[in-house]
């Protein structure tokens, strides 16, 4: 009866889906004939001649806005950026530029370590002048960059000023294959704690972070680290990857669910684990996105780790790169994914019945999962950590002086001066800047002009606005003069009150520069708030066992893993976690 009851509504059901499906074809085809009509009499009767590429590129580029921000066309010209984001390599000479306002011409901002430009001797603050016989002085970062890179292979001359002596010298550079390390930093802390710093997932990059977890652990590593925080993701079957390290065979970390069910999949480990028991902690924060996501959602779901941080980004979609004619390629957003408990951790709704807006899903609205011991998890926000716990923040003096917004460029210059006078420094994990160093610092910032926007004074004006708005401020005007006074910008006594924090800052920015990137991180982590707690948590196993908290220690059937997420959430909604039988019964039922 109930078979016979489900056929006649796919009946019924059927006219209506095919009135739906011939209005959507019509309309379809209605909006394309009408865009290449407009197009036809642009270019056929517009005062001036258009540039085709530009002004369709314009129109694609816009359509593609109004749906999501991951959605992108890559006409032939850009084919290598794309090519750049899903691999991390390009070809050119490894360095990062930055043009500075002060002096209004581009330099070099960090050579990266092994590749061509610090192996030409170029070092942080040298001004290009000239790539070949082009001059490029006063020209934009992208002109800049457009030069720079070439054919691996390729040789050009560059002509450049160091700040510190004035000479301009001339280097011969060869462009080369450069692939930025997904892995830029790994190593032993206190007490057999091991450390790796993953900040993309790129091709290959499951490869190294194996490697990196190999030599660790026969140096003696008992417990380990994993640094997510600031990775923006990438490729979906590097995080399989990852997890298939820590978590046995056959085990589904990634389901991806879209319009076309023939291209839905799911993703399982395919080969044995190297370990299993070994306790995890993965840091996360809130620029921890996609692939990223689901490593940390995947161990946190199948209690493999411990999730410490602040919560995730949320994006909870995957995109599939389309050929496009003429070589152009479409990076398209397809599928949502879902990791093992079922939930999807997309943050963003974009909604395309009113195109173009968003909006946050708030947590009122998330659901419940379950991991794979019971602990209750929801969906919609990202991966909320297991223990939050929140980094110091940087004072506002500190961001305006270590930011590119400072017009003085007062860190940039006192950093090469630093360097001039320093031609060796200790190893990043002893090395610190003395009192003497920072007082020096202290009068230089004082004498350079240096000025930024205090956050108090800007609430201030705009409650006295409000207060004259409101006919309060006659009355309460002698408050108001007593709390501006005391207020006032005095850039010495901000210097001297968050002085620790601005030392490190500058020391990491100095340590870059003997040491590279992996110089930066090691020193960073002597100081890092987020890495100390999870030392501390590892160090305490009688904790670290007890977490994640709230454990039922009943034990999911195998194929409630390996199920669809539909699935795991009927599974979770009617409440029949503790039976197989039940289970089957839902499994079968869909």
């Amino acid at each position: 009866m109930k078979k016979l009851l489900l056929y006649i509504l796919v009946l019924l059901s059927l006219p209506v889906a095919a009135q739906n499906d011939k209005d959507h074809n019509f309309n379809v085809a209605k909006n394309l004939e009408v865009f290449n009509a407009i197009y036809k009499n642009l270019d056929l009767l517009y005062v001036d001649k258009l540039p085709a590429d530009t002004v369709i590129g314009t129109a694609i580029e816009s359509m593609l806005d109004a749906l999501d921000p991951y959605t992108e066309y890559y006409p032939q010209a850009k084919g290598n950026d794309l090519k750049m984001m899903m691999t991390g390599k390009y070809a050119g000479v490894g360095a990062l530029i930055r043009y500075s306002p002060k002096y209004k011409n581009v330099f070099i901002d960090e050579p990266y370590e092994n590749m061509p430009a610090a192996n030409a001797g170029l070092r942080k603050g040298d001004f290009i002048l000239a790539i070949d016989d082009l001059s490029m002085e006063g020209k934009s970062t992208q002109f800049v960059s457009d030069h720079l890179r070439g054919d691996a292979g390729t040789t050009f001359v560059i002509k450049i000023r160091r700040p510190s002596s004035g000479k301009i010298m001339k280097m011969k550079i060869t462009r080369g294959a450069i692939k930025m390390p997904a892995v830029p930093y790994f190593g032993l802390l206190n007490h057999g704690v091991g450390y790796i710093n993953l900040n993309q997932f790129t091709e290959g990059c499951a490869k190294d972070f194996r490697r990196a977890f190999v030599e660790m652990k026969k140096d003696g590593m008992q417990k380990l680290i994993i640094d997510l925080r600031n990775n923006g993701g990438g490729l979906e079957s590097e995080a399989v990857n990852i997890v298939n390290l820590f978590v046995p065979k056959d085990v589904t970390v990634v389901s991806n669910r879209g319009k076309v069910k023939r291209l839905d999949h799911d993703f399982k480990t395919t080969s044995e684990p190297i370990d299993t028991v070994m306790p995890i902690v993965v840091l996360v924060n809130g620029n921890t996105a996609s692939s990223s996501e689901i490593t940390a959602g995947a161990l946190q779901d199948l209690d493999r780790a411990v999730v410490m941080g602040t919560r995730t980004y949320g994006k909870g979609l995957v995109q599939t790169t389309i050929d496009l004619p003429y070589n152009g390629k479409m990076k398209l957003t397809t599928h949502k994914y879902y990791i093992p408990s079922g939930r999807c951790i997309q943050a963003i709704n974009y909604r395309h019945d009113r195109v173009g807006s968003t909006e946050h899903v708030p947590d009122s609205l998330s659901k419940v999962f379950h991991t794979l011991h019971g602990r209750e998890v929801r969906d919609g926000g990202g991966i909320k950590p297991d223990i939050e716990i929140k980094p110091d923040t940087a004072s506002n003096i500190q961001s305006y002086l270590m930011s590119v917004i400072d017009s003085t460029e007062t860190v940039l210059d006192f950093v090469i001066d630093y360097v001039a006078k320093h031609p060796t420094i200790d190893n990043p994990s002893k090395f610190e800047l003395t009192n003497a160093d920072y007082e020096a610092f202290k009068q230089h910032v004082l004498k350079s002009g240096f000025k930024y926007d205090g956050v108090s004074e800007k609430i201030l004006k705009e409650l006295v606005k409000t207060a004259k708005f409101e006919g309060y401020y006659d009355d309460a005007k002698p408050e108001f003069d007593a709390i501006e006074s005391k207020l006032k910008h005095n850039v010495a006594k901000d210097l001297d009150y968050n002085r620790e924090r601005i030392m490190q800052a500058l020391a990491s920015d100095i340590i870059g520069i003997y040491y590279y990137q992996r110089g930066t991180i090691e020193y960073t982590l002597k100081h890092d708030k987020q890495v100390k707690a999870a030392e501390k948590l590892l160090d305490d196993s009688k904790e670290y066992k007890e977490l994640p908290v709230s454990y039922t220690h009943l034990t999911l059937p195998t194929n409630s893993f390996n199920c669809s997420p539909t699935a795991v959430i009927s599974l979770a909604e009617r409440g029949l976690r503790k039976s197989k039988i039940a289970l089957k019964e839902v499994v079968n039922s869909l």
